[in-house]
């Protein structure tokens, strides 16, 4: 059984409804020094108390009419809060001596929410998964200049394995020569997993759809062409 360090107390309730088509969880975990509350829904995140902006936060976008646990959740989750406080130092007596399990990212990947285009605003997205304990901690460079305050991060989200994954964003707008690179850091690691979002090299080895239509487009006329051509020679034949 793997003990969590950080998130070493960690409340999980999953319902499945009954005809097994939606799955949704309910998270209330706590260290020393952090927290979190969560909710989602057939693995997507629905809604997470964040204890340092002191508000409930609902990450997804608008269109999707997103679920509202309503004016009093971020009250809820200080209170949830507390009792988890009380059950980590229990459970801390309880456990003193065990050892500790950790498991280093995984993976790391940057990419772009939608398709680049140049002078459109977008947004980067650093996906972490498969680490142990939570959370990780992401910084933003461009053109190596920090930029992570412009960033956001969601609160670390559990694996079926036990392990947690964590997404962070920063929005932008591609311009050719601009570099961008995201550092993962973790306590499994002694130096920062970097990746890097190059916009003109990305752009280049990302061609579009245009293209390709343009060509599916010319081969269909030109097979059609040919096919028509072989109709009638079929048929001035069939005449003579």
């Amino acid at each position: 059984m793997k003990m969590k360090e950080l998130l070493l107390f960690l409340s999980c309730v999953l319902c499945v409804s009954a005809d097994g088509q939606h799955e949704d969880i309910g998270i209330i975990a706590c260290s020393d020094s952090d927290g979190e509350m969560m909710y989602g829904l057939d693995g997507e995140e629905i809604g997470y108390a964040d204890f340092n902006k002191q508000k409930f936060i609902y990450p997804q976008p608008p269109f999707v009419n997103p679920i509202s646990y309503g004016e009093g959740a971020y009250g809820n989750a200080l209170a949830l809060q507390q009792n988890c406080k009380q059950n980590l130092q229990v459970c801390n007596t309880a456990m003193k001596g065990f050892p500790l399990e950790r498991d280093a990212p995984s993976g790391v990947m940057i990419y772009t929410r939608d398709e680049v285009e140049f002078g459109e605003k977008n947004t980067l997205i650093c996906h972490v998964t498969g680490f142990y304990p939570a959370p990780v901690n992401v910084s933003w460079t461009k053109n190596g200049q920090k930029v992570t305050e412009e960033s956001t991060i969601n609160v670390p989200y559990p694996n079926k394995d036990w392990t947690f994954t964590q997404i962070s964003r920063l929005d932008f707008t591609p311009q050719l020569g601009d570099v961008y690179s995201c550092a993962v850091e973790h306590v499994t690691l002694t130096k920062p997993v970097t990746k890097i979002y190059d916009v003109q090299a990305s752009s280049q080895s990302d061609p579009g759809v245009g293209p390709s239509v343009f060509c599916g487009v010319g081969l269909t006329v030109g097979l059609f062409g040919v096919a028509a051509g072989t109709f009638f020679l079929i048929k001035g034949n069939e005449c003579s």
